[in-house]
């Protein structure tokens, strides 16, 4: 470590991720004791998780701080860098971890299938490796956290390894990681130039040629863009969620797909000497496809896991959309509206990851509280869990795009950067980049339609099954976890003009622009350019809604004399309506299914008048199974049995191989 007089920032840091690391192995020594695992060391991550929250929101306005750690390679030990988009990073992750750690600590007590004490272990080496990787500062220390943070996160899928379905999952997610890593060490081999020389500084120095930056960047974004889950490497996404248990899965989507776009953006803006538009260009190709795929399949599930998990895709879409108008933005050298797109796509990683976690963890208590992830088998649970319902509804919202929360604020800002595309010197852009906002704006509608369903089935109307009557409301740990991502979800809401300031040193370090001192004389009014073009305050929204509900309970008070009415929910004033006559999760996906059509492979099961019962199945398939993964698994096989032949079990013929070899390599040495 450097030796310094007093402790550093990033001193304090490696300190909290050797916490973690402490924490995990605790599990493993208390001898599987699931009580003493959830009652103490789960709850102890977590304050670990807030105490890293608390150290980065110091650090972001700092000066870089550095630290080579004696570990590693003799040649190359490990080099750490603390500067303000790795700063941004580490709060999102500390943040988030401290509200899914709080609820782990009752969640878990139910038990998984992995004992308890190894369960803490490679929870808690999954926190402390996602903090590495947005520390390293080399590339033989990030590959290693990389992989770590793969590995750890595989085992906690797996976590019920017992049932085929997670043990697949688990597999084609790891696979999934391995080819990714392949494409980023790939990266970091043509960035260093044939220098020998991995540190990300001589990256930096590096003049490379428009043809090597371009290699680079493509390997890059298909390294990342496997993590991420951008079409058409996102399969296992959809997969890998459901089978985990649900903190690990609000952890994954909420906070190590976040990984993904931090590593693209060390790439693109700190490593790479130079930025070309159509690097944008493909990020807004990409961004938009994954987006859109994603929101269509997620409208049309029944599975809630499933459906979260293609809501993750699609944000992740957007995510690499603001990418895309970044580095366009950049090429052209408009840095302020390049700070305008990168500020949208930093706060959507923050409202991400508190809305996305705290979904997930929603979906946990719904599981362990009625056994069902089934949306079909559903319904009515705000009378039953109501905690878990206002705390979800916040979620939802924010997930919807809706205001005051902090989604609608990201997707808003992305908007507003749209507006500058006809500043764009190059014609075709300033054609087809219109088209791609109205594309966003028809996902963000798609996106408050799914939640509409996803919120409308589980929560409102009347139970579908009658042991829904005994579900249990969540814990005091599980609402203690889930209510700190709610109130992220409401902060990032109210205090945009706040928020921002704290993405300013991020933009300033990587476009040399920000939107701060522009914003900080509007007081609570946002304007990312002018007050003339566009401003927003959320305060003053929350509290036009408030007055309108007040303004409209008492007319109902003085005019009805408050007289109420009680009906069955869903019904329409129909007095005899029960479960079946309401609306279902399919029902809900009908239409998308109908206009979206080609975007799935579809096998229907549809009653005939002949049928002595009703009988109606559906069941919807990924197109890029058939075209691209079945191809490729079935090439693998077929090469597999063709190496196969060669174990004769001889020992002859496996000396003949050796001696072949041998010969081969001196030929070509010679």
């Amino acid at each position: 470590m450097t030796a310094v007089s007093q402790w550093l920032t990033i001193d304090w840091l490696l300190l909290l991720l050797g916490c973690w690391l402490l924490i995990g192995a605790l599990g493993v020594l208390a001898l599987n004791r699931l009580e003493l695992v959830a009652r103490w060391l789960f709850p102890a991550g977590g304050c670990c998780g807030l105490v890293l929250f608390l150290l980065a929101l110091a650090a972001l306005p700092a000066a870089p701080e550095v630290a080579v750690l004696p570990v590693g390679l003799p040649s190359l030990p490990f080099h750490l860098r603390l500067d303000a988009l790795s700063a941004y990073f580490l709060m999102v992750i500390g943040a988030a971890s401290a509200g899914i750690s709080a609820f782990a600590a009752g969640y878990f007590r139910q038990g998984e299938g992995t004992p308890p004490g190894l369960l803490c272990l490679e929870y808690h080496v999954f926190l402390a490796s996602m903090a590495g990787v947005v520390l390293a500062d080399d590339a033989y220390a990030f590959m290693v956290m990389w992989e770590t943070m793969a590995l750890s996160s595989f085992f906690l899928v797996t976590a019920n390894h017992r049932i085929a379905e997670v043990r697949s999952a688990g597999y084609l997610y790891i696979t999934m990681a391995r080819i990714g890593a392949i494409a980023i060490l790939l990266c970091f081999g043509v960035l260093q130039a044939n220098t020998g020389d991995y540190r990300f500084a001589n990256m930096r120095a590096q003049e490379l040629t428009p043809f090597w930056a371009s290699a680079g960047f493509l390997l890059a974004l298909f390294g990342f863009g496997a993590k991420a889950g951008v079409l058409p490497l996102h399969v296992w996404l959809p997969e890998a969620h459901p089978a985990a248990p649900s903190p690990v899965s609000a952890l994954m989507s909420g906070v190590m797909l976040n990984t993904a776009i931090y590593g693209l953006l060390r790439v693109s803006f700190d490593l790479l000497p130079m930025q070309q538009w159509w690097w944008g260009g493909l990020l807004l190709a990409v961004g938009l496809a994954t987006s859109l795929y994603g929101v269509v399949f997620a409208a049309s599930q029944t599975d809630m896991k499933r459906l979260l998990a293609y809501s993750s895709i699609e944000n992740m879409g957007l995510l690499f959309v603001g990418l895309g108008l970044t580095l366009i933005f950049a090429a052209f050298d408009m840095a302020p509206t390049a700070a305008l797109a990168l500020t949208a796509t930093l706060y959507h990683v923050a409202s991400h990851a508190c809305f996305k976690s705290l979904l997930f963890l929603g979906t946990g208590s719904v599981l362990h509280a009625t056994s069902e992830r089934n949306l079909g088998h559903l319904g009515g649970l705000i009378r039953t869990m109501p905690w878990v319902a206002w705390l979800m509804l916040l979620g939802v919202l924010a997930s919807a795009g809706l205001p005051p929360l902090g989604g609608f604020v990201s997707e808003w800002l992305l908007l507003q950067s749209f507006l500058f595309t006809p500043d764009l010197p190059l014609p075709l852009l300033t054609m087809l980049i219109p088209v791609v906002a109205a594309l966003i704006a028809l996902v963000a509608a798609l996106a408050g339609y799914t939640m509409v369903k996803f919120f409308g089935v589980i929560f409102l109307g009347q139970p579908r099954e009658e042991k829904l009557a005994h579900a249990h409301e969540a814990g005091w740990w599980e609402r203690a976890g889930m209510l700190w991502l709610a109130l992220g979800c409401l902060a990032l809401g109210l205090l945009p003009m706040q928020f921002i300031q704290l993405i300013d040193p991020v933009t300033q370090q990587l476009v040399q622009a920000g939107l701060g001192e522009r914003n900080a004389a509007n007081g609570w009014l946002l304007a990312p350019v002018s007050m003339d073009q566009a401003s927003y305050g959320p305060v003053i929204f929350l509290l036009g809604i408030l007055g309108s509900f007040v303004l409209a309970f008492l007319l109902v008070r003085l005019l009805y004399h408050g007289r109420i009415r009680r009906a069955p929910p869903w019904a329409c004033g129909f007095p005899w309506g029960n479960a079946r006559m309401q609306d279902t999760a399919e029902g809900f996906g009908q239409p998308i299914r109908q206009i979206f059509e080609p975007f799935f492979r579809m096998q229907r099961e549809l009653p005939t008048p002949f049928d002595k019962q009703p009988r109606y199945s559906i069941k919807l398939e990924d197109h890029f199974w058939h075209w691209l993964y079945l191809p490729l698994a079935d090439l693998a096989a077929y090469l597999a049995r063709l190496i196969g032949l060669m174990q004769q079990g001889r020992i002859a013929v496996y000396l003949l191989y050796s001696f072949l070899t041998l010969t081969a390599t001196l030929l070509v040495v010679m």
